[in-house]
């Protein structure tokens, strides 16, 4: 077969097929149009999830009567007129392309008044119709200054294409979350979402966090945090979920960028690196980010879809996404409280205090017996075991002192977790989970710090281990000893510890060498101390936190709320568990039906 030319309307059909997959790609090409035309009102209304029909009504600008059929034509386009215009794009739409192809494998009906109407052509509006590519002239109609686009039958000359929608609930699932992403970016436009003659969806015109709220939910806004950073020409703004709300569904990730909702490899990336630290692997987080940048700085044009983008300089953007939030993420317990503690005496805030009879827990925070005092008197407040729980007499806090954010100890439950009092109610600890973090956190600063100091053990520990791990470590052990641990040869099939890192110097040696070598015999030393470097650190502060069962006193479950308050990241642990809980006041009335 020869080389030739193929037909316009069949050009515009392959062409469907990259940028109309389903009626809500259709929905949503004819929806950016609106927002290009200036729209504060569009209404949607489906028949059969838009497979019968699509229509959308806006108060844009309109469209002209000449330029009726040329909106209809194969790259014919307002938005831009030159390469340079291109690379400068701003718009939504802006190729010429989605009409066409939309009109070549459906019946559209197009009908428009200008906003200058009374200067082009007459006082009322003007409709044209396509059918398999086929246009009409354009005739007189009735309606105000806008523009409506009726898509009817879509697919009905391409059967077979046809046949691989979904159902109807289905494909109005996909329609209603795209009017969703659209709503998201356009909180100043209403929107209104009607299926089957039934209104599903209506936004009004309203601020972002109260959009927000409407689309995503109610627990979406409460459990979140406000981002806004910029750097350079670089802006983000939005809100990303709290680590304790996340969930394993990836439903409710959205990112705009220049007001234009994308699905990008590079921001995914940078996000789930920014929540590695406090996020468990089986939770997703969640996030509603609006990232803008000059247009020239970004790439629209990679796909037809238009919700793949490159960045000019995606390492920075990277960067930027990652550093912006994990900032946010990693701010201390204290952060929150720091006008509770503005004006103390830090003197009489945190002296130095004589250390009990128990050994203590490796925390350095300096606190007056005295300050606790109130809270220890009584028979149960020296550690005895009164069935796992350690329960001081006392009941208020002490006077004259605003709490601190997790406020004082009052004991410990079966070993296991932490009981505190503050301004607004109980708290909850989990004292291994906690102190994993803060033990995490410190060896992490030590290392970037290169000042991770050992522990010389009095006498040796010597350990049998397979003879693969000994072939593997020995031309490392330099490198091991740059986190705290001396190893030495002393069999093909044994090996002597001689130091730990300190602040891991309570922990078993035996065990934490045996944590060390099944990282090194799966990943390599070269590859654990460089790639991953976090994930020893934190198997090792697992192993080095408190263990449960082990009897607190208060002064050491004080230094550990303390520590928490300084530590970053400290309401997860290294695996991403909870490390603490807050309950209030109201909410204990309400168990109790207290005021009623």
């Amino acid at each position: 077969m020869s080389i030739r030319v193929l037909p316009d309307v069949l050009i515009s059909q392959i062409a469907a097929g990259e940028v109309v997959e389903r009626p809500a790609a259709a929905l949503k090409e004819i929806l950016e149009n609106s927002l290009d035309a200036g729209a504060t009102e569009i209404q949607i209304d489906l028949d059969l999830g838009g497979i019968k029909r699509i229509r959308v009504a806006d108060n844009g600008s309109g469209i002209a009567r000449d330029e009726l059929a040329l909106a209809l034509t194969r790259h014919a386009t307002s938005k831009i007129a030159s390469l340079a215009d291109l690379e400068q794009v701003a718009s939504l739409g802006f190729r010429g392309e989605a009409l066409a192809s939309i009109a070549a494998i459906a019946r559209v009906q197009l009908s428009s008044r200008s906003a200058n109407a009374n200067h082009t052509g007459g006082e009322h509006a003007w409709t044209v119709q396509a059918e398999g590519g086929r246009l009409s002239d354009p005739a007189p109609a009735a309606r105000a200054t806008g523009t409506t686009i009726d898509i009817q039958d879509l697919f009905f000359n391409t059967p077979a294409r046809r046949k691989f929608l979904k159902t109807e609930a289905t494909e109005y699932a996909h329609c209603a979350e795209a009017v969703r992403r659209v709503a998201l970016a356009n909180p100043q436009v209403a929107f209104t979402l009607s299926h089957n003659g039934r209104v599903q969806l209506r936004y009004n015109a309203e601020p972002a966090h109260s959009r927000v709220r409407q689309v995503l939910g109610e627990a979406f806004e409460h459990n979140t945090i406000a981002v806004d950073a910029a750097a350079g020409v670089l802006r983000v703004s939005g809100w990303v979920i709290r680590p304790g709300a996340a969930t394993a569904s990836r439903d409710s990730q959205h990112v705009f960028v220049n007001g234009r909702y994308v699905r990008d490899r590079l921001i995914v990336h940078a996000l789930k690196e920014a929540y590695r630290d406090v996020l468990h692997h089986q939770l997703n987080p969640a996030y509603c980010l609006f990232i803008s940048l000059p247009p020239d700085l970004v790439d629209v044009n990679v796909h037809p879809a238009k919700t793949e983008i490159r960045f000019r300089d995606s390492r920075g953007v990277h960067q930027f996404l990652f550093h912006a939030v994990e900032r946010l993420l990693s701010a201390p317990v204290e952060a929150g409280a720091t006008a509770a503690l503005e004006g103390q005496d830090p003197a009489v805030f945190r002296p130095a205090y004589a250390a009990p009879q128990q050994t203590a827990m490796p925390l350095q925070v300096a606190e007056a017996m005295a300050f606790y005092a109130p809270l220890g008197q009584g028979p149960g407040a020296r550690g005895q075991d009164s069935g796992g729980l350690v329960a001081p007499a006392a009941q208020a806090l002490p006077e004259g002192v605003d709490a601190p954010p997790l406020g004082y100890a009052l004991g410990q439950l079966h070993g296991v977790y932490v009981l505190a009092q503050n301004a607004q109610g109980l708290v909850l600890v989990d004292m291994h989970a906690a102190h994993e973090r803060v033990v995490y956190e410190k060896l992490k600063a030590a290392l970037d710090a290169r000042t991770v100091p050992a522990q010389t053990l009095l006498i040796p520990v010597a350990i049998t281990v397979d003879a693969r791990d000994v072939a593997e470590i020995s031309p490392h052990l330099e490198q091991l000893a740059e986190i705290g641990f001396e190893l030495s040869i002393t069999s093909p099939t044994s090996v002597a510890v001689r130091s730990v890192p300190w602040l891991l110097r309570y922990a078993d040696p035996v065990e934490l060498t045996r944590a060390v070598l099944a990282e090194v015999a799966e990943f390599g030393v070269a590859r654990l101390l460089a790639e991953r470097r976090n994930e020893l650190l934190a198997t090792l502060a697992c192993h080095g936190a408190v263990r449960a069962n082990r009897h607190l006193t208060l002064p050491e479950m004080n230094a550990l709320l303390r520590e928490m308050e300084a530590t970053e990241r400290a309401g997860q642990c290294n695996h991403g568990r909870p490390t603490w809980f807050q309950i209030g006041l109201r909410e204990l009335d309400a168990m109790f039906m207290r005021g009623r």
